[in-house]
């Protein structure tokens, strides 16, 4: 069976290069860790803006990145196993995680918080401007 693209409408024109990244981006979601995404209303001291929260249990400040690559949020996680112990059952396994989000034009990063096991990030959802260009005419008789 083909695949039909999302973006195929004849009124959406170089949307291409966002259906590849949306592909890519959906090929590597294996649902670890788990997320939440938020609108956090304007206040007096900051924009409307989006709050990405991850379950990060076990991870320390250290074994997390978070970095923008080609106008991709990339939040990576690794941890290392501890050789010295011993367990006899394990239930909580040491794994390495890496989670992608693509930003539209303008979104920016306002930073990131590791408290309780929960990694929040915030980013500036960016004002629309509107634009009208008017298109002048040529005639050619």
């Amino acid at each position: 069976m083909s695949r039909v693209p999302s973006l195929s409408s004849p009124f959406l024109l170089g949307f291409d290069e966002i259906e590849r990244v949306l592909d890519r981006v959906t090929k590597g979601a294996d649902g670890y860790p788990p997320y939440n995404i938020e609108r956090l209303a304007r206040d007096a001291e900051f924009p409307e803006r989006l709050r990405i929260t991850l379950a990060v249990a076990g991870f320390t400040r250290d074994q997390l990145d978070v970095s923008i690559e080609e106008s991709q949020l990339v939040i990576r996680g690794r941890q290392q196993d501890d050789k010295g112990r011993q367990y006899l059952h394990r239930g909580i396994a040491a794994r390495q995680f890496q989670r992608t989000f693509v930003l539209a034009d303008g979104m920016e990063v306002l930073g990131a918080d590791l408290k309780n096991g929960l990694l929040s990030i915030d980013l500036a959802r960016p004002e629309p401007e509107r634009v009208i260009k008017t298109i002048a005419i040529k005639q050619h008789d």
